[in-house]
């Protein structure tokens, strides 16, 4: 399956810190030039805001290229049923405002107003859960042992520091096969009723 390109709106921060680096704009020029201040731009480059269309086309404007250059890497309507990450795969994100701090992204990906709930769960050896089907989009990352989630038809065999992201509603099972305790976190986003 290989790695899905993420599909939000933070990248545009991502690519605005590019596109300004190799125009050789500090945040303060920057800002001067685009009336926007350093501080909204260091939070937008930071994946701590998401700009609006106004802040937006002053950025594209004071740095002389298209909007659509800008969001170029955003394909919200891009979204897979599954996604697999597995251990290193993930690619630091440099933050400027966060010395000492390493975050690597699991995932971002846009989802519907939803309630979340967060587990810790942990697989016994030799332990199979037969399929099950939930109204959730589920978020799994493997903190130690192995597993193998089943998802339709499909085997996704996990070790420590992979990461799983899929439709809840797709039958899907899991099993630790080997003789040892399997921990993972999961986070289950829930529809609200409509």
């Amino acid at each position: 399956m290989g790695i899905i390109k993420d599909s939000n709106l933070s990248n545009i921060g991502k690519v605005i810190k590019e596109i300004r680096l190799e125009k050789g704009f500090s945040l303060q020029e920057l800002g001067n030039r685009s009336d926007v201040t350093p501080g909204l731009l260091s939070k937008i480059e930071n994946f701590r805001t998401i700009p609006s269309i106004p802040v937006l086309f002053n950025i594209a404007k004071a740095m002389e290229v298209e909007m659509k250059d800008l969001v170029r890497e955003v394909t919200a309507n891009d979204r897979s049923e599954v996604i697999h990450i597995r251990k290193g795969e993930t690619i630091a994100e440099e933050r400027e405002d966060s010395e000492g701090l390493t975050y690597f992204n699991l995932l971002s990906q846009s989802i519907p107003e939803s309630d979340i709930r967060v587990n810790l769960v942990e697989v016994d050896a030799k332990t199979y859960r037969p399929p099950v089907a939930t109204d959730c989009l589920e978020l799994i990352y493997l903190v130690s042992g192995q597993v193998h989630y089943g998802i339709r038809h499909e085997d996704y065999p996990m070790s420590a520091g992979d990461t799983l992201y899929f439709d809840g509603s797709l039958l899907h099972s899991v099993e630790n096969k080997t003789d040892e305790k399997a921990t993972l976190f999961k986070i289950y986003f829930m529809n609200r009723p409509e």
